[in-house]
């Protein structure tokens, strides 16, 4: 599990280009870094609820992340919080701020 100040990546990846899927991570996000906030639970993995499949619990995590470099020119203090699977991160070994 990650805890929270854990600096993670989100994976660039995409699984809609190998056939169907049911993505619930934005496209604008992957391969982006971001600051684990919270771990909100483990929750069935909409991607095969979707399909009817049976789903694994997943750990769903709030994860913010630095507005400027997600969109550009936007006040540098500003961020974005998303709650994102843990199967989606890639941990960076380091803590605290947002890149």
């Amino acid at each position: 599990m990650l805890v929270p100040g854990t600096r993670v990546r989100v994976r660039f990846d995409w699984p809609e280009s190998r056939g169907p899927a049911h993505v619930r991570t934005p496209h604008y996000l992957r391969g982006r870094e971001g600051v684990v906030l919270a771990h909100l639970g483990d929750f069935p993995d909409p991607s095969e609820l979707a399909f009817g499949r049976p789903a694994p619990l997943r750990a769903l995590y709030h994860v913010a992340f630095a507005q400027p470099v997600l969109f550009g020119a936007v006040p540098e203090e500003d961020s974005t919080l998303v709650e994102l699977y843990g199967h989606w991160l890639e941990p960076l070994g380091q803590e605290g701020r947002m890149s």
